[in-house]
């Protein structure tokens, strides 16, 4: 197993219990305990958890990146005003494609006063369209990873290959400048990298705190993008760098 592979199931492990053991994951892994500490280091240096004797822990820090559920759960009205914003991109008889997550998902509440046609391979945006009549849904086919609402699989490859759309709405768990844009789960990462290709206008929905967060996989840089739509609560600083970087910044207010 690949020390990528080891580290995603480390950090899905982390995600469901907050304090995990180095012989628990030596045995689920099959991998010595030094191997696990090593990577547990790795780890920690990366900012993706805290060792502790024995073990690792979740991050206590005020915007941490796991629990995933707790972190998707917070800042509602942020995504909300991010969400009106995007909302101002669109145009009548739009084709979209529209990448799982909760600002995205936003997004797609605030859809149906105007013919668009929405593509998705998330369960809970299709959901959110599913009663609006003038939003014509495409549901990308696949296999649910663990609890996610997303399918992935050769279905949503293929048409990924196939289709153009106007814009790409999608989310991000960690960006910098250094790093670009990162997922904690390489099967996200695959999707979101062929997402990508469907359209020369990608914009990227990212409240504040997910600026300067580096995640496990790159699937993108910064350079990829067309527009980030944030909050005002993203730093003047960073502000004025991602400009700097070529890339339209606008900072929602709440």
């Amino acid at each position: 197993m690949l020390s990528v592979e080891r580290h995603e199931k480390i950090l899905h492990q982390l995600d469901k219990n907050t304090i995990i053991k180095v012989s628990d994951l030596s045995a689920l892994l099959q991998v010595t305990e030094k191997t696990i500490r090593i990577d547990l280091e790795t780890l920690e240096k990366n900012g993706l958890l805290k060792r502790i004797h024995g073990g690792a822990t979740i991050l206590e820090e005020e915007n941490p990146i796991l629990p995933i559920k707790k972190r998707q759960l917070q800042h509602g009205e942020v995504k909300n005003a991010i969400a009106e914003e995007a909302l101002k991109m669109i145009q009548e008889n739009d084709t979209l494609l529209i990448d799982g997550g909760s600002t995205t998902q936003a997004l797609a509440a605030l859809l149906g006063d105007f013919p668009v046609t929405v593509i998705t391979n998330d369960i809970n945006i299709a959901y959110e369209l599913l009663t609006k009549e003038r939003v014509q849904l495409m549901m990308v086919g696949g296999t649910r990873i663990g609890t996610s609402g997303s399918l992935f699989g050769s279905e949503a490859s293929n048409l990924l290959k196939r289709i153009r759309v106007n814009n790409i709405f999608f989310g991000t768990t960690g960006i910098s400048l250094e790093n670009g844009l990162t997922v904690l789960n390489g099967i996200h990462a695959d999707w979101k990298k062929e997402a990508l290709s469907c359209s020369e206008h990608v914009t990227l929905l990212a409240d504040a705190t997910k600026f300067e967060k580096d995640a496990l996989i790159q699937f993108a840089s910064v350079e990829d993008l067309s527009h980030i739509i944030t909050d005002v609560s993203l730093n003047n600083d960073l502000y004025q760098k991602f400009l700097q970087s070529g890339v339209p910044v606008t900072r929602a207010s709440f």
